[in-house]
């Protein structure tokens, strides 16, 4: 039983998570626009190449 009082203590790691990108707007912003045009750039690299 003490156990489960002290995991109800700590956030969960999705809360973490929310949060830090909520502090972090900016770079969180810049990461997901870097991901998006690489994964684009890949696929059209693919789509180009196997045509």
């Amino acid at each position: 039983m003490e156990n489960s009082s002290s995991e109800e203590k700590q956030p969960s790691y999705v809360k973490l998570a929310m949060r830090n990108m909520v502090q972090k707007r900016l770079t969180s912003l810049k990461h997901f626009a870097l991901t998006t045009i690489g994964l684009l750039t890949v696929l059209v690299g693919l789509a180009y190449l196997t045509r």
